[in-house]
């Protein structure tokens, strides 16, 4: 594996498994980037990293030696670390009250902490390759609905987070975010007429339009962005709406 994928691009993609983080993996690949893999669920992270030629790694971003070793195993293998795509993340919503302190935690761990532990990892290799991080962040990070604190504030976070990174990694490493809106990935249904109507560009977002603001970020396309927040939510954050 190492010998196939040395002269290519190498990008590391966290949540890897499904939803946005595997159509990440499938438009990275397609555009010949060379993809770890990573993802709790190490099934679904082989699945994908099969259907692409990637590498699979299962591990815990929340925890520092996991991501130690994620950045390890994907030098190793893919001779080189050019990107970083920390899109990992968890709901935990819940009323203010019945939200313990372990379920705060466990959601800014996955959510936020990860991005710092894998640029802490990683940054030594993009400093040679000269490469980029991109988060995925959220655009509850602007506008919330009731019940979201964890996972609103871990967003919110990860934008402050990533102009940090990109003042502290700078000049040799670009670090920006995408904030998705609403991305249909299965998981609540069939969607009705209305969910698409009241977006201004007239539907649901898909996946692979968060996958393709990554890619354009990762590329040399972006070369003049670095702390950065792109925000991918068919117009819904600048649509006024009177009641």
């Amino acid at each position: 594996m190492a010998d196939n994928h040395a002269r290519a691009r190498s990008v590391i993609v966290t949540g890897a498994g499904q939803g946005i983080g595997a159509a990440i993996v499938r438009t990275l690949t397609a555009r010949g980037w060379a993809v770890a893999c990573a993802d709790l669920d190490g099934d679904a992270a082989a699945a994908v990293a099969a259907e692409t030629g990637g590498i699979a790694v299962q591990c815990d971003v929340g925890k520092e030696a996991d991501m130690e070793r994620l950045v390890a195993v994907a030098g190793l293998q893919l001779g080189r670390i050019d990107g970083i795509v920390s899109n990992a993340g968890i709901g935990g919503f819940g009323p203010l009250q019945q939200t313990s302190l372990d379920d705060w935690n466990r959601v800014l761990a996955t959510n936020l902490t990860a991005t710092f532990l894998l640029a802490k990892a990683a940054a030594p290799h993009l400093r040679r390759t000269r490469g980029a991080i991109v988060t995925v962040a959220s655009t509850r990070a602007h506008m919330s609905e009731p019940d979201t604190l964890a996972y609103s504030a871990s967003k919110g976070g990860l934008i402050a987070l990533t102009h940090s990174l990109a003042m502290t990694l700078a000049p040799e490493v670009r670090v920006n975010c995408v904030s998705p809106g609403w991305i249909d990935t299965g998981k609540h249904g069939p969607l009705k007429p209305g969910d698409h109507v009241q977006h201004p560009v007239g539907r649901v977002g898909r996946p692979e339009d968060v996958a393709a603001a990554v890619a354009y970020l990762l590329s040399e396309d972006a070369a003049f962005l670095t702390g950065a927040e792109l925000i991918v939510d068919g117009g819904m954050t600048r649509k006024m709406i009177h009641t």
